[in-house]
């Protein structure tokens, strides 16, 4: 039986939403009357709207000349969402629909009809991670203790981006718990929303935990999206669904109403097609007015930056850039490749690339896994209380999986649950202890070591491998990351798409300073510029990766 299968009644409860959300968006775009059925599958990808591939300025454009509007957007993005989604090959990566959607587009396009355009994103359409508070959505982390947990108001960054004109338009299915349940989970499942596929050959997978938000932008089933990392978890989803994935320095995104694992670890970020449509989210993320996170203290006394103005076809000439010798990732002769490759355009493009190792590298794991679950235990219990759940605690999750286990832990446990559930106060010493020592090893001793003795702009190396077979019996085989310095340490990261490895996306991770989303988003477009590695996904059942000739059947 497939994960995707272990699903009662509630595992997904748009139906209704989703049904009434289409019908009025049809209706408001005039391509069908209220209450018509859904188009076929085949017509409803026809893209008779032009959203596929299709970036924010783009589409910014159009609705300015009067060519389309938010509502005829919102609703070709939801017969999307039903054709490649629901149908078609059932990627699976939405798990909810905002009823509300069709809705907040109208009202978009009755401002801009009166004059007023909020910015960039007014009237685009975005899809977020489902452990983001956004009414009157469901925010349940994939699990179906929370399937009926809705938060009373939204997390800070979802008012940030309705304020920017944003629509919306649903929440993206996850690795239940963000991938913090079991160390032999299957990315891409949670209870809740099934088994998320990658878009370009389904039975791989679509990498975690913010998998849903990557298949889903890959696929085109919203303009951009909003995904949430602790390590890995926007830059490897993204990395293996051909995108454009940024990890900001934490603090810079206020995380208020962010189900959690760690204090920190834990961002948002945004995940796009593009490095300009990833810059222009990341604007309205970092304008989050979050004033009940400590971590933004720092980011809110520092000057606006204009991450757009970074973006510079030009950025890398005369930059410094370290190549990480020893990075994490396997070595595998396709990505080998396609680094050289992408090394070679990093020259093209005027850089000086220096080959570098980070001194510390890998001596902050054992104080990294001390520090998350102490800090998964503390503020996941201040999150369930704060916010009303209808499970209290994490001592209440772990009984609720053992009594429901047929369809909460069909393929893999809760260990990391009960480890964390054994750990005491923040008070302690030995979480004060690792957290020092793990931010220390990754940050000063270990990234900005690096970058100051090359007297480096950035680092680079494979974002990680490419995507491997989903299998829900034995977990993930993963075959490793370079962007774990950075997840520790708090420093940005980002992931730009660098070729791929017999069909399979692979990404490039640009690591950098505290604080420098800007110089790694504008190195990031100069080498897409002259890389143009994205291709659109496939939708491939699978790969045959045997070597030699195959015999006729």
């Amino acid at each position: 039986m497939h994960a995707a299968t272990v699903r009662p009644p509630i595992v997904r409860p748009r139906a209704a939403a989703f049904a009434t959300a289409i019908a009025l968006a049809l209706s408001a775009c005039a391509s069908l009357p209220p209450g018509a059925r859904s188009p076929a599958p085949a017509a409803a990808a026809a893209d008779s709207a032009g959203i596929v591939e299709t970036d924010i300025a783009t589409l910014a454009a159009r609705m300015e000349r009067g060519e389309t509007t938010s509502a005829r957007l919102t609703a070709a993005y939801l017969r999307r969402i039903a054709a490649i989604d629901d149908g078609g090959p059932r990627l699976n990566a939405v798990i909810e629909v905002n009823p509300d959607a069709a809705e907040e587009a109208a009202a978009r396009d009755d401002e801009r009809q009166a004059g007023r355009v909020r910015g960039p994103l007014h009237g685009i359409p975005v899809l977020i991670k489902d452990n983001i508070d956004a009414t009157p959505m469901v925010n349940s982390a994939g699990s179906l203790a929370l399937a009926s947990h809705r938060p009373a108001s939204d997390a800070p960054l979802v008012t940030a981006l309705r304020e920017a004109g944003a629509v919306i338009l649903g929440k993206t299915n996850l690795s239940e718990w963000a991938n913090f349940r079991s160390t032999r989970s299957t990315s891409g499942w949670s209870a809740r929303g099934g088994q998320t596929r990658n878009p370009y050959v389904l039975d791989r997978s679509p990498c975690g935990s913010s998998s849903g938000t990557g298949a889903a932008i890959a696929a085109s089933l919203a303009a951009v999206g909003v995904g949430t990392e602790t390590d890995g978890s926007i830059l490897c989803p993204a990395a293996v669904n051909g995108l454009v994935g940024l990890k900001p320095t934490v603090g810079l995104v206020g995380r208020s109403g962010i189900i959690p694992i760690s204090y920190s670890q834990d961002t948002a970020g945004p995940m796009a097609r593009t490095v300009a449509d990833a810059a222009a989210l990341l604007a309205v993320l970092a304008d989050t007015n979050d004033a009940a996170d400590p971590a933004a203290r720092e980011a809110r006394k520092r000057a606006p930056v204009d991450y757009l103005a970074a973006l510079q076809p030009d950025a890398l000439k005369g930059a410094r850039i370290g190549v990480l010798k020893r990075s994490g990732v396997d070595p595998q002769p396709g990505v080998d490749a396609a680094f050289e490759r992408a090394v070679a355009t990093l020259r093209e493009a005027g850089a000086t690339v220096v080959e570098v190792t980070i001194p510390t590298a890998g001596r902050w794991s054992a104080d990294e896994f001390t520090v998350l679950l102490y800090e998964f235990k503390h503020g996941l219990n201040k999150y369930l209380r704060g916010s009303q759940a209808p499970v209290g605690s994490l001592e209440a999750l772990i009984a609720y999986n053992r009594d429901n286990a047929a369809a909460q832990m069909p393929w893999f446990g809760q260990e990391l649950f009960e480890q964390a559930q054994a750990k005491g106060a923040l008070t302690d010493a030995a979480y004060r202890k690792a957290q020092r020592r793990a931010r220390q090893l990754a940050g000063p001793d270990g990234i900005d070591a690096a970058l100051r003795r090359q007297r480096l702009d950035a680092l680079v190396a494979p974002t990680t491998g490419p995507a491997w077979p989903i299998d829900p019996v034995n977990g993930d085989n993963f075959t490793g990351a370079s962007y774990g310095a950075a997840a520790v340490a708090g420093y940005p990261s980002l992931t730009v798409p660098m070729g791929d490895a017999s069909g399979l996306p692979l990404g490039l991770a640009f690591l950098g300073a505290k604080w420098s989303e800007a110089k790694l988003l504008g190195y990031g477009f100069a080498f897409e510029q002259r890389r143009r590695a994205r291709v659109a996904p496939t939708y491939l059942p699978t790969i045959d990766l045997a070597p030699g000739p195959r015999e006729a059947k």
